[in-house]
């Protein structure tokens, strides 16, 4: 008999709420993994890269940029798909335990609240760029970048629709 999977709605959860279950989860010697992005049109490249970055742990945590912090870095006409909506198919991964919605420019003030065991990132990102890889090693983490899917962006697929 398959276990009972945890409902969607309580894998999206508010970085207080997240905080404590991380302490709890860390206290039971579970490894946690960090990645974040915004994730606007969900595709087999952000897939892949989550499968392999919950494989470097027990717990896959996601930090998604809000609509807002999206535009800010992506600018107008972005995000495409609001984070509401952008979170719950982020929690409907098996691969991921909890996702967190952060409004800031970088999730820097997240991993600082969350000190994540390991922090993963796409390969496009160099070392010295990860935003929170100081607070993360000075704890005695890891910082892993996962090479990207060959031809799978969120940009390129708007380009192909004609909407970038």
């Amino acid at each position: 008999m398959t276990p009972p999977r945890a409902s969607l709605g309580r894998k999206i959860v508010a970085r207080t709420t997240l905080a404590r279950t991380i302490n709890q989860l860390r206290g039971r010697g579970r490894r946690i993994v960090f990645t974040n992005g915004c994730f606007d049109l969900l595709h087999a490249g952000h897939v892949r890269l989550l499968e392999r970055a919950r494989s470097l742990g027990d717990v896959l945590v996601v930090g998604l940029n809000s609509d807002r912090s999206v535009r800010a870095l992506k600018g107008r006409g972005r995000p495409v798909v609001g984070q509401q909506d952008r979170a719950l198919v982020l929690a409907a991964l098996a691969s991921v335990d909890y996702v967190t919605i952060f409004d800031e420019p970088t999730p820097y003030e997240l991993i600082a609240r969350l000190t994540p065991d390991v922090l993963v990132k796409g390969g496009d990102w160099s070392a010295r760029a990860i935003v929170g890889r100081d607070l993360v090693e000075r704890r005695g983490g890891r910082v892993v970048r996962l090479p990207l899917v060959p031809g799978r962006s969120t940009t390129g697929l708007l380009q192909r629709l004609g909407l970038c």
